[in-house]
């Protein structure tokens, strides 16, 4: 179970081209009346957005704004960013599908510029995608380092060999972790204190394969090579152990199959708590 192509192989460069320019179009205005709105952030306004000369350009300066200290600065993260884009033009889809997918799943958020300028969860995913670029690009400890930096900044740790979808959600972020081995699918949604871990000390292909349109609940734990299939819901506090079948929703300790719906969305829907279910039906045993 792997995550789709590059987004770019099924849209026409043109419409590609016309997506970015609105997004970036609704960024600018929103930057713009936030500055009118709040002078005394102008310089956040115009640093981060109106003085960017792109979409991408500005993701990378914001993220690296962030990520930056005194080992590694500001210029020499966009820098990197730069690069990785220019030889995977994936890495930029991506970020528009991200940002498009908080927009569209989080109540909380109204304006294009609250997930580009605040939240830690979009910049997190930025961060993992380029520390996934250097990963397999011969920079290991470069992207070690960022990790290590990411983890401290944005409280998740994702290892940059995990490979993630497009269209990834993280609400909230804080305490996610995500082992080497683990695949995140497209259209992905995660509340946090999530572990995509392995279950012991095994080597190899050890942590959980995530199918696209699945929805993880806050505080859920599934643990080894075991796979979470399409638009599944594993809810709030579950420790899953075993495969989930794709329209599957779990629960429990350890989760148990108490639904299968195929007309579900669930990473669209966010239902984490399963409000027509009864929590006390399920077997909680450890």
């Amino acid at each position: 179970m792997r995550p789709s192509p590059c987004h770019l192989t099924l849209v026409h460069p043109d419409q590609a081209a016309a997506v970015t320019d609105a997004l970036w179009a609704r960024l600018r205005q929103e930057a713009e009346a936030a500055y009118e709105a709040e002078p005394k952030l102008a310089s956040l306004f115009f640093d981060s957005i109106l003085n960017q000369p792109s979409f991408e350009a500005a993701v990378f300066h914001r993220v690296a704004a962030r990520l930056k200290n005194d080992t590694i600065s500001l210029p020499l993260i966009v820098q990197a960013f730069g690069k990785a884009a220019e030889d995977d033009g994936c890495l930029v889809e991506a970020a528009k599908a991200d940002i498009a997918a908080v927009l569209d799943r989080d109540p909380a958020c109204n304006r294009l510029i609250e997930p580009f300028l605040y939240f830690k969860g979009f910049h997190a995913i930025q961060a993992h995608r380029l520390n996934h670029w250097l990963w397999h690009n011969g920079e290991r400890d470069f992207a070690l380092y960022l990790q290590s930096r990411s983890s401290e900044v944005f409280q998740t740790d994702i290892h940059p060999a995990a490979t993630f979808g497009h269209g990834i959600f993280l609400d909230h972020a804080t305490g996610l972790v995500v082992g080497e081995t683990a695949t995140l699918g497209d259209d992905v949604s995660l509340l946090h204190h999530v572990t995509l871990g392995g279950s012991g000390k095994q080597s190899g292909d050890r942590h959980p394969k995530v199918g696209n349109g699945v929805v993880i609940g806050a505080g859920a734990a599934i643990l080894g090579n075991i796979e979470v299939g399409a638009h599944a819901r594993v809810a709030a506090g579950s420790v899953v152990l075993k495969s989930v079948p794709a329209h599957a929703t779990v629960a429990g300790v350890p989760a148990k199959v108490v639904r299968i719906l195929e007309t579900d969305e669930p990473s669209r829907s966010m239902n984490q708590a399963l409000s027509d279910l009864s929590y006390e039906s399920f077997n909680y045993t450890i």
